[in-house]
């Protein structure tokens, strides 16, 4: 029997046991690593660089981009790795910092999806007090009210679950250090308190969803009422990137952790854990840009600058060899 203090790494789950498939596995997740980075990041600089895009939907989009780089930053790079080097381990320090950074994301990213419901709600169903509910400064309160509740959630999970005494040994089914598995290796019943604080959690979690739901029953009653259909197809094609969004990371969260156990296996969960952890921050960059009309505009901006610097650079050398030239002359 071991405990906690005795393990000085966990293994983690390994996606295959040939090397070309662990090669195949490395590129395929560098892909879709990418992919995110380079998404979220397009849309991170053309909503800093372009002052049109200074709203308040496109504020809570660029914390959306932040936190979506920074949740597959914390699970990707390492399994992409383990594939690499052919191992699977992972510091016991390591899988602590995995746990909290994911968690304070994961839950900072919900509480924002909730955050920018009720922004949608406010512009479709009272958009004369847009501007009174929503200013500069309740939006950064919202913004770091969601970075906060993260912060919060992550302590007391991560506080929690490495408190546990580990009674199985340090195998993890999983391609990175999750809650749930590591309960799997605490004791028999040691592990009913960070259970007690996950119920807690779902439960604040389906008050966000029922928030949500609700929020949007009423955008589309408010959309309804609108006399013409240009305007309904303004009001929709504002909130559908969200709606769409949220039902991604609502739905696969819940099938991954609420799923009936004999549908359950390690190759089944690693599939959904990809789905709500993996795809979401490579194509909600791909969503909400696809409709939207300014980010598209900002993106051709900022990509017009790149190229105008990039024919400039070969003539600044040019420009300083001739003043040379003219000052020894």
């Amino acid at each position: 029997m071991s405990n906690s203090s005795s393990i000085t790494e966990f293994l983690l789950l390994a996606f295959a046991d040939t090397r070309e498939l662990q090669l195949l596995h490395f590129w395929l997740f560098l892909g879709i690593y990418l992919a995110a980075l380079l998404g979220n990041g397009l849309i991170i600089t053309a909503v800093a660089c372009n002052h049109h895009l200074h709203t308040p939907m496109h504020f809570f989009l660029l914390n959306l981009s932040l936190l979506d780089l920074g949740c597959i930053s914390t699970t990707v790079p390492k399994s992409m790795a383990n594939s690499l080097w052919g191992t699977r381990a992972i510091s016991y320090g390591g899988c602590v910092a995995q746990v909290f950074l994911f968690v304070f994301l994961i839950a900072a990213e919900y509480s924002l999806l909730t955050v920018m419901a009720y922004d949608r709600y406010v512009a479709i169903c009272k958009p004369l007090h847009y501007g009174t509910l929503l200013g500069s400064r309740a939006c950064v309160h919202m913004a770091a009210a969601a970075w906060g509740s993260g912060f919060l959630n992550s302590v007391l999970h991560t506080a929690s679950t490495f408190s546990l005494p580990v009674c199985q040994g340090n195998v993890l089914d999983q391609f990175f250090c999750e809650i749930p598995q590591i309960l799997k290796l605490s004791c028999s019943e040691s592990y009913l308190r960070e259970a007690g604080l996950l119920i807690l959690s779902c439960f604040l979690a389906f008050g966000c969803f029922v928030f949500i739901v609700l929020s949007y029953v009423q955008i589309f009653r408010a959309v309804l009422r609108i006399p013409s259909e240009q305007g309904r197809h303004k009001a929709v094609s504002t909130c559908l990137p969200h709606l769409v969004v949220v039902s991604l990371f609502v739905s696969t969260g819940i099938f991954a952790h609420l799923k009936p156990p004999s549908i359950s296996s390690p190759s089944l969960n690693v599939v959904v854990t990809v789905l709500y952890s993996v795809v979401p921050p490579a194509v909600n960059p791909l969503i909400y840009s696809v409709r939207n009309k300014e980010i598209i505009e900002a993106l051709r901006k900022v990509f017009e600058y790149a190229r105008l610097q990039i024919n400039i650079v070969p003539i600044i050398p040019l420009g300083l060899a001739l003043y040379l030239r003219k000052s020894e002359g």
